[in-house]
Formats: C-alpha cells, sequence, structure tokens
C-alpha cells in the first residue's frame, strides 16, 4: 500500500464554497449516497463524496455481507450518487433495508451477540509505547478538515506509527468504511497488525467495524461510550482515546500498550 496520499480517484467535490456574512467559506459537501448489489437498492447513506467504491464495499464487509473484493462502480444515474456491488451476498439481509446518516451511522442496531458471529476474538498483534499511541492523531492528515472544520478522518497506521492510508468523510463511519474497504481492496484484511486511529469520539458503531476488519487498536481523540468499551474488551481489542500531545487513556486491552 502506498502512503496517504495513495491516488486512488477521487470521485467527487469534498468541499464547496458558500457565503457567510456576506463572505465566501468552504463547507464540507454532504450529499445521498445509495448503495446497490446487483441492481437492487440496499441502503443509503449520507457521505461526502469521494472514495464512494470504498465507502460501499467497507460498509458491506462490516455488516458481514461480503467478505473479499467485488466489483463495485459507480452508476450514471442519480447524478453519480449510486455504488453497485457485485453480488451474491454472503447472506440475506432480510426485509429491513439500511439507512444511515452522516452522524450516527447504523445507531442501535447492534449487539455483542451479532458482532461476535462476524468478528473472532482478536490475536495478540503489536505492541507499541504509550506514547506512540498518544501521537497517532496528530499525525491523521485532514486537508480538507483543515479548510472546512467539518470533517471527520480515519487513518491506518503501521506497528511503528507510519500512516498507510487516511480517509476524510462528513460521517466517522464513513471515514472508516473508506478505509476498510481500501484495505480490502489491497489484500489487507484482516488488520491483525495494524492500527486504527478516528479523530472523533469512539462509538459503538467504529469498534464494531474496527473488530470485523480485524484491527487489535482502536485509538481516537474523543471519548469512548460505555458499550463501546464493553465490546471491545468483549473482542480483546485495545481501546484508547482522548489521545492528545503525550497523554492517552486505555479503557481496554492495555496489555498492549508499553
Amino acid at each position: 500500500m502506498n502512503g496517504p496520499d495513495d491516488g486512488a480517484p477521487v470521485t467527487g467535490r469534498m468541499t464547496a464554497v458558500v457565503q457567510r456574512d456576506g463572505e465566501r467559506d468552504e463547507v464540507a459537501v454532504e450529499e445521498p449516497l445509495e448503495i446497490r448489489v446487483d441492481g437492487v437498492a440496499l441502503t443509503v447513506t449520507m457521505r461526502t463524496p469521494g472514495h464512494d467504491e470504498e465507502l460501499a464495499l467497507g460498509f458491506l464487509f462490516g455488516e458481514g455481507l461480503i467478505d473479499g473484493p467485488r466489483a463495485a462502480g459507480l452508476s450514471e444515474d442519480l447524478a453519480a450518487n449510486v455504488v453497485d456491488v457485485r453480488g451474491p451476498l454472503l447472506r440475506d439481509p432480510g426485509a429491513r433495508r439500511f439507512y444511515t446518516t452522516s452522524s450516527c451511522g447504523v445507531c442501535g442496531k447492534g449487539s455483542l451477540e451479532e458482532v461476535a458471529v462476524h468478528a473472532p476474538v482478536l490475536p495478540a498483534g503489536p505492541h507499541l509505547a504509550r506514547a506512540l499511541l498518544a501521537a497517532l492523531p496528530d499525525r491523521l492528515r485532514q486537508p480538507a478538515f483543515g479548510r472546512t472544520g467539518g470533517m471527520h478522518a480515519t487513518g491506518l497506521f503501521s506497528a511503528s506509527g507510519e500512516a498507510l492510508l487516511v480517509r476524510e468523510d462528513v460521517g466517522r463511519h464513513n471515514a472508516m468504511d473508506k478505509v476498510i474497504g481500501r484495505a480490502l481492496l489491497e489484500g489487507l484484511l484482516p488488520l491483525h497488525e495494524r492500527i486504527l486511529c478516528v479523530s472523533g469520539r469512539l462509538s459503538f458503531e467504529l469498534v464494531q467495524k474496527a473488530a470485523v476488519a480485524g484491527a487489535p487498536i482502536l485509538v481516537g481523540v474523543g471519548a469512548p461510550t460505555s458499550l463501546a468499551v464493553d465490546l471491545a474488551a468483549d473482542r480483546g481489542m485495545t481501546l484508547a482515546g482522548f489521545a492528545r500531545g503525550q497523554r492517552v487513556n486505555v479503557y481496554s486491552g492495555a496489555e498492549r500498550v508499553i
């Protein structure tokens, strides 16, 4: 895999210019994306256009609906806000279809038991110094956030702290899906020797996605929720929050932190 600016095509604009108090201001773009499988609509998510194929594949992988790379392409209808993924799916998603937003994802739909079906207990993975763990958010390159202040980011890091891949989106779960989708295409899953880092709070859904992707360490700038801590502990994940400067709080899996 190449570095954070890996040259993967960006299929949309990430920022737009609006008027604010008589001045021009740059804001994050938010548009709907419909994910289809073999032409059948499965979900709609509000996202920042760009790396949409990665987002679709990462989402489907995190839901346990696919287990490897699939052909995925933008449709020309609805102003290219549709991605069609080749099936079949590993299981029938049932009559329920997903609707996600840029803020919460599939809120409240998960349980520890359901995640355990798709996410085995994590292996030992890497061990790293507390100072390195605390420094990872500072290594997240976030140009769109710098211009708008309205983006979340997820980064994939090596055990030595090298940024391998960074994606930005208005939705924190979308940014995670884009990283996991790219890792899926690169043949890097499961992420047993990698670290995931997010720019915001640590929700249940982010821990779920990291666990299904096989990442043994997840660190964030913000606070975790109680269910996120419970799930991380249940799957043997190192979960760390409030990573700023040289400080970080470790909520589970402290044995990996030196």
